[in-house]
């Protein structure tokens, strides 16, 4: 293969690179254009190494591992948020770049061009069809958020929501936020905690609350399930 047909997939495969990634830089992702290029290239360069190499028989072997490298290069824009999970398109994306740089470097040009203009479509066309879906479907039946309330004096503050902290962790409640309110002309504070389950966990809950009503200090500990009846000990 002469440098001139070397030009060729890179190209292609800079232009089909270059048009997924200004898609996903038009929506501020974390992988943008240069991302998208510069995977697309890679992949490229990787699969005309192989065609360059003479005793290489076969350049799906190279493409192999380079869909498991870019799967490790996905892995790292995917980011744990609280109960959600962002950046799976993201990576996605990136993954399908990979493979439009693949089939550019092995020549397949028209395929790769096709490739990227399906991967643009399927980000722009679905996006609004996925959200328009989540708004319908609501949290599940069996999920349950929880608000857990306890009044108690300053000076145990920090033991307190130490120790709610510890006793959720413990019963694999997740814990969304943790906050403390002053209670102004007294010396007492309310420490407040929301909590979500992935299942119903009154019984828990109430666990919790019952060995927090033990603790010297509290003064008053209560929960409920949100927008629902609120339950209160002493």
């Amino acid at each position: 293969m002469g440098w001139e047909e070397g030009w060729i997939p890179l190209f292609v495969a800079f232009v089909a690179g270059a048009a997924i990634g200004l898609e996903r830089q038009w929506r501020q992702r974390m992988a943008g254009l240069r991302t998208n290029v510069l995977v697309s290239l890679g992949a490229a360069l990787y699969v005309l190494l192989s065609v360059m190499v003479v005793d290489e028989v076969s350049s799906t072997r190279v493409a192999a591992q380079v869909v498991s490298g870019i799967g490790f290069l996905g892995a790292g824009v995917i980011i744990r948020d609280g109960f959600s999970v962002r950046g799976l398109n993201t990576a996605a994306t990136l993954w399908c770049a990979g493979a439009v740089g693949t089939l550019s470097g092995a020549g397949f040009y028209w395929q790769a061009m096709s490739g990227a203009g399906i991967i643009i479509l399927a980000n722009v066309i679905l996006r609004p069809i996925a959200f328009k879906m989540n708004s319908r479907s609501g949290p599940t039946d069996s999920e349950a958020d929880y608000l857990v309330s306890t009044t108690c004096l300053e000076r145990d503050e920090v033991h307190i929501r130490v120790m709610l902290m510890h006793m959720v962790n413990a019963r694999s409640v997740g814990l969304r936020k943790l906050y403390s309110e002053d209670i102004e002309g007294t010396e007492k504070v309310v420490v407040k905690a929301h909590l979500h389950s992935s299942e119903r966990k009154d019984t828990v809950i109430e666990e919790i609350v019952g060995l927090l009503s033990l603790e010297t200090g509290i003064t008053a500990v209560g929960w409920s399930k949100c927008n629902e009846t609120r339950y209160e000990l002493g």
